[in-house]
């Protein structure tokens, strides 16, 4: 496993890392502009949950490639990379699921998604972050799961209306999962020290 992670840490891979998130992220704040464009002020930070997931994770890259760790963007990155993976892969499944088909778009989501979700948790064993950040990160999220589903800021899938109290039900759990899983691969014992290469 150390080839892995000497290869997670080469700084060519970093970079490529850092500009294939930069240009995801701009692309899905642009893919959120309608929606943007109809959210109160107020809930404006909690709409576009995916684009900001990423977003975390540049800092992450960012700090990286400085040699540093900032642990509390570690956290946020990590449980909402995974919990947004995920549920966006989920949704465009039960999108294939209803029409019996899945477009371009639908395949990108999936794939890009899916991507999210891996490589938040490949980068654990570089994360520095301590309970209080993990704390932090779950209040973020499930604040969040709060502003979709009780005021219903959640993403648009207007196929998927019908089953809103599910999908809410779904992320909820999905976001106890991903914190979950934060505990388990974020503050576990077995660490590497980042080395440049």
């Amino acid at each position: 496993m150390k080839w892995m992670y000497s290869l997670l840490a080469n700084r060519s891979i970093l970079s490529l890392l850092l500009i294939v998130n930069f240009f995801g992220t701009v692309y899905g704040y642009y893919w959120y502009k309608s929606q943007l464009a109809a959210t109160p002020p107020i809930f404006l930070a909690f709409v576009p949950d995916s684009p900001t997931a990423s977003l975390f994770f540049l800092f992450v890259l960012i700090a990286f490639l400085l040699g540093r760790n900032w642990p509390l963007f570690e956290t946020l990155a990590m449980v909402t990379l995974f919990k947004y993976g995920i549920w966006a892969v989920v949704m465009n499944v039960l999108v294939f699921m209803i029409n019996g088909e899945i477009d371009g778009i639908g395949m990108m989501l999936v794939l890009s998604h899916g991507a999210m979700a891996i490589q938040g948790i490949l980068y654990a064993p570089f994360y520095r972050f301590k309970l209080w950040h993990l704390v932090v990160a779950a209040i973020w999220t499930l604040h969040n799961d709060v502003i979709d589903y009780v005021f219903f800021m959640m993403p648009r899938y207007h196929m998927l209306d019908d089953y809103i109290p599910q999908i809410g039900y779904f992320t909820f759990w999905l976001s106890i999962a991903s914190i979950a899983i934060a505990y388990y691969f974020g503050l576990r014992k077995t660490r590497f020290t980042l080395q440049l290469k």
